[in-house]
């Protein structure tokens, strides 16, 4: 006897639980590729953000100009953010007539903190696609180890089995595990691309942070900024 061994005949015969398990995994497949096609333009655009504030702030403008820009712009960069957050808290405590080891000391740690919050925003949904990766297989497999049961189950009220009868319940079951690892795979390559890829941003940001702290380690105790 002829049967319709097609993957959607497969997962449309296959055992409720499994049907459960496949649709839960298709669902967290799409949410993980909107995920990642979000976290490719985000990380574009941080980018760019950045080297233009950089350019910008290298171009030989002064500081004070910087941060006016900044506290008008919308749209800043998170490098820009962090810039306003240690100017800011620089020119409060050389206000107060602080001494200059003061005044550095909590420019940096306004920056760290302002580095940090920046970071998170960049890092979000990032623990989302590490989670994909890691369960969406051991879900297909629950799939697939309840469908080979299921299966089974029925076959024993059967008096002769054979390859024919046993081959569609053990497909049905296998198709969750291949639908595990097609929510998987994906989030892997893309957990590890954005891995890298904010650890360079958290690099350029640090190293902006030790350059700028420079420039008001040179600037601390004075009148102007730069």
């Amino acid at each position: 006897m002829n049967q319709d061994m097609s993957i959607l005949s497969l997962v449309l015969q296959a055992s409720f639980v499994v049907q459960i398990v496949m649709a839960g995994l298709l669902i967290v497949s799409l949410i993980s590729w909107t995920v990642i096609f979000g976290k490719v333009v985000g990380l574009k655009r941080v980018r760019g953000q950045n080297e233009g504030f950089e350019r910008e702030f290298w171009s030989g403008r002064s500081l004070t100009e910087l941060q006016q820009a900044a506290t008008a712009a919308k749209t800043t960069a998170p490098m820009e953010r962090i810039f306003a957050s240690g100017m800011r808290e620089f020119l409060k405590l050389r206000d107060r007539r602080l001494d200059a080891a003061a005044q550095l000391d909590g420019a940096r740690r306004a920056m760290r903190a302002s580095f940090q919050r920046e970071l998170d925003v960049i890092e979000s949904n990032l623990s989302f696609l590490g989670t994909v990766a890691s369960v969406s297989p051991y879900v297909g497999l629950f799939g697939t180890v309840w469908g080979i049961m299921h299966a089974f189950v029925g076959l024993a009220n059967l008096q002769q089995v054979s390859l024919a009868t046993v081959a569609p319940g053990i497909a049905e079951a296998l198709v969750a595990t291949a639908i595990g690892l097609f929510a998987a795979i994906p989030a892997v390559i893309a957990y590890n691309r954005f891995a890298r890829d904010i650890d360079r941003i958290a690099i350029q940001l640090e190293t902006f942070i030790e350059e700028f702290s420079n420039i008001l380690q040179r600037n601390a105790g004075q009148p102007a900024a730069r």
